[in-house]
C-alpha cells in the first residue's frame, strides 16, 4: 500500500510544498515577526512618554490649585478694599473652578502588598495633619522627618526609619506622589509661618505706634 502522499489521487489534494519554498516561507515569517516587534517596542516608548505627559498634567494641576489657594489667603489680600477683595476672590472662585474642570487620573499598577504600604503611608501622613492645629512646630518636624525618608538627598534632620521602609514598600509612582505631598504640605507651613509671623510683626507696630502717641 502506498503512503497517502504518493497515492496518484491525493496529488491534487495535498500539493507538497518544495522544501526551497518552505524555508523561505520560514524567512518571510521571521522577517515579519521581527518587524511587528520592532512596532511594539516603539509603541512602549510612546505609551509611556503618555503617562508621563499625564503625570505632568496631574502634577500642573496641583501646582495651579496651591497658587490661586496662596494668592486668596495671602496678606496681600487683607491691606487692600472690601470691594477690591470682594471682586478678586470672585477672579480666584473662577479660576478654581476652571481648573477643577480638569480630569487627569493616571492608575497606578499595583500588587497588594504595594497597596497595603500606600495606604499605611497615607494613614502616617493624615495623623500629622489631623493634628497641625494642635501643635504647628511639632507638625513640622514630624513632616520634616518623614519628607527626609523621600529624599536621596542628606537630609536636614532625621529621619523617620519607620515610615521609609513604609515608602520602599510603596510603588515608584506613589513613592513620587508621597514626596511631593510632603513638599506641598511643607510648602504650606511654610507660608503659615510667614503670615503668623507678619500679622505678630504688624501687631507689635501698631502697640509701639500707640505707645508712642500715649508718651
Amino acid at each position: 500500500k502506498l503512503p497517502c502522499c504518493l497515492h496518484p489521487c491525493s496529488c491534487s489534494l495535498h500539493p507538497q510544498v518544495p522544501r526551497q519554498e518552505l524555508g523561505l516561507s520560514w524567512q518571510l515569517y521571521g522577517h515579519l515577526f521581527y518587524y511587528l516587534n520592532i512596532l511594539f517596542v516603539s509603541t512602549v516608548f510612546r505609551v509611556e512618554a503618555f503617562r508621563d505627559a499625564a503625570c505632568a498634567m496631574e502634577q500642573e494641576k496641583e501646582i495651579l490649585l496651591e497658587m490661586i489657594h496662596n494668592i486668596q489667603n495671602s496678606q496681600d489680600m487683607r491691606h487692600i478694599s472690601e470691594g477690591e477683595r470682594e471682586e478678586l476672590n470672585l477672579t480666584a472662585n473662577r479660576l478654581m473652578g476652571r481648573t477643577l474642570t480638569v480630569e487627569v487620573s493616571v492608575e497606578t499598577i499595583r500588587n497588594a502588598q504595594q497597596q497595603e504600604s500606600l495606604l499605611h503611608a497615607t494613614k502616617m501622613i493624615d495623623e500629622i495633619v489631623n493634628k497641625l492645629l494642635d501643635d504647628l512646630e511639632d507638625a513640622k518636624i514630624r513632616l520634616m522627618s518623614l519628607y527626609g525618608a523621600c529624599t536621596s538627598d542628606v537630609p536636614a534632620g532625621p529621619i523617620d526609619q519607620k515610615f521609609q521602609s513604609v515608602v520602599i514598600g510603596c510603588a515608584i509612582e506613589d513613592q513620587k506622589k508621597i514626596k511631593r505631598r510632603l513638599e506641598t504640605l511643607l510648602r504650606n507651613l511654610e507660608n503659615s509661618e510667614k503670615s503668623i509671623t507678619l500679622l505678630e510683626h504688624q501687631k507689635s507696630s501698631v502697640r509701639q505706634s500707640c505707645n508712642s502717641k500715649q508718651d
